[in-house]
């Protein structure tokens, strides 16, 4: 892994130079053209193994249940995207607002039916409540 963070820009900078010096400003934009072109499907195969891992982790899970609400609510930042909730939840939030209406609100419940209600505008968390059952007497 360390040696591709190094080797990559030099063989991309090669390249180009050879590219250059083969054919002129013709074989740059070429090289340039090609680099590119790697470089948005390498993009593109890494952010549908990501979206595909969490949505296939998230599939098989029931929607809006967390292990432990409590814990959520401790790692949740503001300004964390939703995809980010779903990866740590391993679940769909509960959608609680109408659809495709700005604030979203989803909801995480676990087993203790203590829950996290989330707000988010944007697609980004903006706020989040935990609320907890009362003890039983």
């Amino acid at each position: 892994m360390q040696l591709q963070k190094y080797l990559i820009p030099i063989a991309s900078v090669a390249g180009v130079a050879a590219a250059y010096r083969a054919y002129g400003w013709a074989g740059v934009a070429i090289a340039v053209g090609a680099l590119v072109m790697w470089l948005l499907l390498h993009f593109t195969r890494m952010m549908t193994v990501l979206m595909m891992t969490v949505l296939q982790r998230a599939a098989k899970r029931p929607v809006g249940f967390v292990d432990s609400a409590v814990m959520l609510n401790a790692k949740l930042r503001p300004g964390v995207t939703l995809l980010h909730i779903v990866a740590m939840t391993r679940a769909l939030g509960e959608l609680r607002s109408d659809k495709d209406v700005q604030p979203e609100i989803y909801r995480w419940t676990d087993g203790t039916q203590s829950h996290v209600t989330c707000e988010l505008v944007g697609g980004k968390l903006k706020s989040w409540t935990l609320e907890r059952p009362a003890p039983a007497p």
